[in-house]
């Protein structure tokens, strides 16, 4: 962008938002980068506030489903497979968030995608995080119908109406919640295993017995493994939950470096490892489960899995069901606070992006709670291995894409090393991501239906992956790394200073960017908002630029600019919206057309 380029000045309107977006203890800087101002917690406190969201039982779920579905051999080695990767791919995820104070969402923005490329990420992120929520509050209401007596579906608005209160003020209730419950949800957590040693001795035995097998490759098998790595990838999007919360640590110096990276690395990457811990567990669990009776299709429910457990620990039934829907609620609140406030953050982020207004992260977690409800009552937690396989693809390619513009684009130069996740300088599309991750998406879930083969369709995840890490410095490369920047960041900064030229509230100079339009400071929010100024300060990198592009080069050009651009609005248009019914009959008659062919041949 050139010094002398000519704006058009607009007249300042100054900005009041509602009580709820003005009040950032509700708010919880949703759209913005955590000022220091706000970070008054420890890295204690931020790291056991984000580890207490590892607390959810479907991880004993999902390693019951594994060993119980496809051999605990497979379960095993999917499980540490999965979970070494995961490690690996959050590092950067985690460091850089906790780093630059900034949530998923606007990392997002920065690592490849682009201020309008990353609302859809922020939608599989808002999907997840309900899809998450879901699952867990099914299974604290299986636990309350199990002990109160009561219908499911009134269970079921007991479990997603009593996280309301507690994440209506963010962080700062949460953070309280965690460090209060934490001590006795490790020992409601560890005392059953005790009793299991105690009074079942068989359990050794057969735990000696399932680790020998697993160890030596007995019943191993290649199909097996992979389709339940696909299931285990599924937890790669809890790294976005966990940076939520490292977002609020406090800035890393001498004084504190080295409790700074106990604290991001235990509770950021580092989840995983207790996570391979509990799944394995929930293996073994499940199969104690069958040998005293419980039914191969409720083996791997949590509840029924603990339950067994604490009736070998306690001698009184009725004070083991009540222990154990005790442990299951305390669970599944720890978990389903982090579910719906990082909802609320991904659904603030998609929103004021389409819709340039925001009425605050409050309503979005009243959203997020409604959509989860809406899935149990129809029974999310019965198609637990289609839901969990299909997040699986889209989650992995996303987040490594992410990871490997950190790891890789970055080191070499391939994109900007400071992370950039203001409107102001960052172009609506960047190929980088949105290709990277589109394609990655696409084929993994082609290979999952089975497309590609068997061996395609076992290994899906691994194809999302794989390609994400391949295609991101490749186009990064291709396009000489233009699209990461809009303008020069450095141009006129040294004109912006703490106060926002339209809502007039003072910000830290990580939230200030200076906008030509209005010739002055403006905040992020602000500038988020803003419908006015067209993106006047980048032009070229804006939407409309990308749309203007394709007609150029697709349409004739005995046809005006403006016509061309309403034509291909409204072929858009009429593609995705009049009529996705037809397009879906379309693509899904192609698809049952090579899956037939697959099978003939």
């Amino acid at each position: 962008m050139s010094s002398n380029k000519i704006y058009q000045n607009i007249s300042k309107i100054r900005r009041d938002y509602n009580a709820w977006v003005a009040n950032e203890t509700l708010e919880d800087y949703a759209l913005r980068f955590a000022p220091r101002s706000f970070r008054k917690w420890s890295e204690f406190q931020v790291a056991n506030t984000a580890f207490g969201s590892t607390s959810f039982l479907v991880l004993e779920a999902i390693g019951g489903f594994l060993s119980l579905n496809y051999g605990f051999t497979n379960a095993v080695w999917a499980i540490l497979a999965v979970g070494l990767i995961i490690f690996v791919i959050s590092f950067p995820v985690s460091y850089y968030a906790a780093r630059y104070n900034i949530d998923i969402d606007l990392l997002t923005r920065s690592a490849g995608f682009g201020y309008i490329g990353s609302t859809v990420t922020s939608l599989i992120y808002a999907s997840f995080t309900f899809t998450l929520f879901a699952l867990e509050a099914s299974i604290m209401s299986l636990a309350l119908e199990l002990y109160f007596h009561i219908p499911l579906y009134v269970a079921h608005v007991i479990s997603a109406v009593t996280i309301i209160p507690l994440v209506t003020f963010g962080i700062t209730t949460i953070s309280r919640m965690q460090l209060w419950t934490q001590p006795l949800w490790l020992l409601l957590l560890l005392a059953p295993y005790f009793g299991i040693v105690l009074h079942e001795p068989d359990a050794l035995l057969t735990l000696k017995a399932y680790f020998s097998i697993a160890s030596s490759g007995q019943d191993f098998d290649w199909l097996l493994c992979g389709s339940a790595t696909t299931i285990a990838f599924s937890m790669v999007a809890q790294i976005g939950e966990q940076v939520d919360f490292l977002r609020f640590m406090p800035e890393k110096n001498a004084a504190n470096r080295n409790r700074w990276w106990a604290a991001v690395i235990c509770a950021g990457p580092g989840w995983i490892i207790f996570g391979m811990a509990r799944q394995l567990a929930g293996a073994l669990l499940a199969h104690l489960a069958i040998r005293h009776g419980i039914d191969l299709a409720h083996a791997h429910e949590p509840t029924q899995m603990y339950l067994i457990a604490y009736n070998q620990l306690l001698s009184n039934p009725e004070l083991a069901l009540a222990i154990t829907t005790l442990f299951v609620v305390l669970s599944q609140i720890k978990i389903n606070v982090t579910n719906a406030y990082a909802g609320s953050l991904a659904w603030s982020n998609f929103f004021s992006r389409i819709t340039h207004s925001h009425p605050g992260r409050v309503v979005w977690l009243l959203f997020n709670v409604l959509i989860a409800l809406l899935l149990m009552e129809l029974g999310v937690f019965n198609a637990l291995e289609k839901v969990l396989g299909l997040f699986s693809n889209m989650s992995i390619a996303w987040i490594s894409a992410i990871a490997a513009d950190l790891m890789i684009n970055k080191p070499l130069g391939l994109s900007p090393r400071l992370i950039e996740f203001k409107r102001a300088y960052l172009p609506d599309l960047n190929p980088v991501g949105i290709i990277a991750s589109l394609t990655a998406s696409i084929v993994a879930i082609l290979a999952y239906i089975g497309i590609f083969g068997t061996y395609a369709q076992a290994f899906s995840a691994f194809i999302a992956l794989i390609l994400a890490f391949v295609l991101v410095p490749v186009i990064a490369w291709l396009t000489r790394s233009r699209h990461y920047l809009a303008r020069d960041r450095d141009l006129n900064n040294h004109a912006t200073h703490s106060q926002c030229c339209i809502c007039e509230n003072d910000f830290e100079q990580e939230d200030i960017a200076y906008c030509p339009a209005y010739n002055g400071s403006i905040c992020s929010l602000c500038c988020t908002l803003d419908a006015r100024c067209l993106d006047a300060c980048k032009q070229g990198a804006r939407l409309d630029d990308y749309l203007e592009t394709v007609a150029r080069r697709a349409l004739p050009n005995w046809l005006s600019m403006a016509t061309r651009l309403r034509l291909l609005r409204f072929f858009l248009l009429f593609t995705d919206v009049t009529h996705p019914d037809s397009k879906k009959r379309i693509i899904l008659g192609w698809i049952k057309k090579k899956q037939s062919s697959t099978r003939t041949t």
